[in-house]
């Protein structure tokens, strides 16, 4: 029996930091050989970062990348093992994605992408072109630089397969798993017994089961070891790739690394006995099939990834034991958004954030977010991370030689997390009071202010220079009015941000600025539910890619994890803007000003974007899912106030704050969702079709028909 230890890396790469991409890649290889292993495999363009976006195009990005890989060739860890590396390589002038696999300082074969990833959040198609000539290979001339190194003038390029003394390896990059013919198939009755996968795989909510799904099925029929390298952490842009590195055997996940984390560099392994695979497929069905599979030119390295020797034991029970961990979406929006920030923060090398905190839920949710970043930093140090101990230090402002390390999360938030609550007449004391008591529980530097007086300068200047002064609705002022003198309060908020951003640090003897955070979620920024260029617009934000049905479910869970009993009473307020006086018998409310509820913006969002409705399909859609409870014209006037409000809002979209990608209907247009911004927003053709179906339909509701016409006077104001 043949033993294989086989490995497979998440590094937590910055797209164009050359430097550190070569030190985390030098980290994990010295790793996997410190724990016996043959093989290493890494994330998908592990040498420029994934996230290089049109820096792909430059020549000097490929250059550069050359010289990373000889500096990787000549590194003394990488010897006696065979080394999947990823980077841009350009062949008779075209640019492919390629993973280069390396052995004692020789390039076996250079793997171009053959599927290219191109829809949500991929532009692969703009940078890369996928390689067509499938099973066939071609020489590659190799640069003079790498040519000194290797020794090597020309080297094999295009799909082929490793042959060692004991197995053969075949390489799948990212997409092509993804693929309903995925190259493994084939590789695999050619006689490929291990599959290699490098991967940028970015997090969304509940995403991670089809991974897992996709690589247990890869090798349920065709049997083999699948090893799956992911990404992990925020590469320079709104994904973070939540690593989640895996080791299948057989249609059985056998390892599998944190999907979360704040480390640099993480490496799974796992001990394997390839007489399992060749069990496996000892089936008749299967043999037919190999015998008349296609033919891959195999490229023979003179190495056997086992020893050969019996000394090394495997732990069959650990591995039949072993179950895929999977993190609830609460524990996802607690993890996720918060190792992107620290990424962030650390990278941008600020001192820190600063939050408008306003009582409300979404704020809210920000902060705890920003908080469990203090708790994960605590954790990683005092398992004594030493990047992080270092970063910790470099942000909360120690000096060279310092010995400190974050033992508390409220000490540490209090020195990197700073609130303000931007109180003005409108405001309650019940959301002032909610804010302070959360700012107090979690540590974060609080400032507590009025803004009135800047609200009245900007009131009384236009008054000054117009001669008429704006009132709001409750005083007898028009809609215009009133939606103006909101609107100041919200862009005042933003300034006010912005200028206790650049100066607290200032003010607590500080040097440096901090990052502004937003904290509009992803149901309001479908419906443009926000002001342009208000208090939502900042340097980054944490939730908005979350809907508020989800940051109401993360709330009930942070109550009891993180302790923090304050969060009951932001889950019962009413969500609202505050923004309108409050008198006897008016109390403004988000669900009430939009028209609809969160859940109905959910499922609005889940059907414009993922199941790619229109306003006449999303109608006919939710006759069958809501016509038990509202009647076909209730269902109408609901699309067609979704689709006006939306159009007319989208201009929004231009403007949002990067924000964390978390769900799979965000309306981030600058990266996300390429949709026009200027719309007919009656749509008459679409809503006229909707009105013309209406009377044919039958009402299952049992609605009263006064009720239905209230509904419909709703809708319409």
């Amino acid at each position: 029996m043949g033993h294989l230890i086989t490995v497979a890396t998440s590094l937590n790469q910055w797209a164009l930091d050359f430097d550190g991409n070569f030190e985390r890649i030098i980290e994990s290889i010295r790793i996997a050989k410190e724990r016996g292993a043959t093989l290493r495999v890494g994330p998908e363009l592990e040498i420029t970062g994934y996230g290089c976006l049109d820096h792909f195009l430059e020549g000097d990005t490929v250059l550069h990348s050359w010289e990373v890989l000889c500096k990787v060739l000549l590194s003394p860890f990488c010897t006696d093992i065979v080394c999947d590396v990823g980077m841009p390589i350009i062949h008779k002038n075209v640019t492919y994605n390629c993973r280069v696999i390396i052995h004692n300082r020789k390039i076996l074969l250079i793997r171009p992408k053959m599927w290219l990833a191109n829809d949500g959040n991929y532009r692969e198609l703009r940078f890369f072109t996928p390689w067509a000539k499938h099973r066939q290979w071609e020489d590659h001339y190799l640069p003079r630089i790498v040519q000194a190194v290797t020794g090597q003038t020309k080297v094999p390029f295009g799909d082929a397969v490793i042959s060692t003394a004991d197995t053969c390896i075949g390489v799948e990059l990212c997409e092509e798993l993804f693929t309903p013919a995925s190259p493994h198939i084939l590789m695999g009755l050619d006689g490929v017994e291990i599959f290699t996968n490098s991967s940028g795989s970015h997090h969304e909510l509940r995403k991670l089961h089809t991974r897992v799904d996709l690589i247990k099925e890869a090798t349920l029929k065709l049997g083999g070891i699948y090893l799956y390298a992911n990404q992990q952490g925020c590469d320079g842009d709104r994904l973070y790739y939540d690593g989640s590195a895996l080791i299948a055997l057989n249609g059985r996940i056998i390892a599998q690394g944190s999907q979360f984390s704040l480390s640099d560099v993480e490496v799974v392994s796992a001990t394997i006995d390839i007489e399992d695979v060749r069990a496996h497929r000892a089936r008749s069905s299967r043999s037919m099939q190999a015998a008349s599979a296609e033919r891959y030119h195999r490229i023979e390295v003179a190495m056997a990834l086992s020893d050969g020797q019996m000394g090394k034991v495997i732990d069959s029970q650990a591995i039949r034991r072993f179950e895929v961990s999977y993190h609830t979406p609460e524990e996802e929006i607690a993890l996720g958004p918060a190792c992107w920030l620290w990424d962030y923060l650390r990278r941008s090398r600020t001192q820190g954030f600063f939050l408008p905190l306003s009582g409300g839920i979404d704020s809210c949710a920000t902060a705890v977010i920003v908080y469990s970043m203090c708790r994960l930093v605590v954790e990683a140090a005092s398992r004594g991370d030493d990047q992080v101990i270092a970063d910790a230090r470099r942000i909360a402002g120690e000096t060279d030689g310092s010995t400190y390390v974050p033992s508390d999360p409220k000490e540490f938030a209090n020195r990197v997390f700073h609130t303000s609550y931007m109180g003005t007449e409108n405001s309650s004391s019940e959301t002032r009071s909610r804010a302070k008591q959360l700012s107090q529980d979690i540590g974060s530097y609080h400032v507590d202010l009025n803004m009135d007086t800047v609200v009245s300068s900007v009131r009384n200047l236009f008054g000054l220079v117009t001669g008429v002064k704006p009132q709001f609705r409750v005083h007898g002022g028009s809609s215009a009015e009133n939606l103006a003198l909101q609107n100041i309060q919200a862009r005042l908020r933003m300034v006010l941000a912005y200028l206790f951003a650049q100066l607290l640090p200032w003010a607590r003897g500080k040097t440096g600025g901090l990052l502004v955070l937003g904290s509009a979620n992803v149901d309001e920024s479908l419906r443009g539910y926000l002001t342009k260029y208000d208090c939502s617009s900042a340097d980054v934000n944490p939730i908005g890619g979350i809907s508020k049905t989800d940051l109401k479910k993360f709330i009930l869970y942070a109550r009891d994890a993180f302790s923090l009993p304050i969060l009951d009473s932001f889950i019962n307020a009413v969500p609202t803007a505050e923004l309108e006086p409050i008198t006897d018998t008016y109390v403004q409310a988000d669900e009430a000003d939009m028209g609809m509820t969160y859940d109905e913006l959910s499922t609005f969002g889940r059907l414009r974007k993922v199941e790619k409705c229109g306003p006449y399909s999303m109608f006919t859609k939710l006759v069958h899912e809501w016509g038990t409870f509202l009647s076909p014209t209730q269902i109408a006037e609901k699309v067609k106030l979704f689709f006006f409000e939306y159009a007319r809002n989208r201009h929004k979209m231009t403007t949002l704050t990067p924000s964390y990608h978390a769900e799979s209907y965000s309306p981030d247009d600058n990266r996300f969702d390429l949709r026009p911004f200027l719309y007919p927003s009656r749509f008459p053709f679409q809503f006229a079709k909707i009105d013309a179906t209406v009377p044919g339909l039958p009402d299952r509701s049992n609605t009263p028909p006064e009720q239905d016409r209230s509904s419909k006077a709703k809708a319409d104001q």
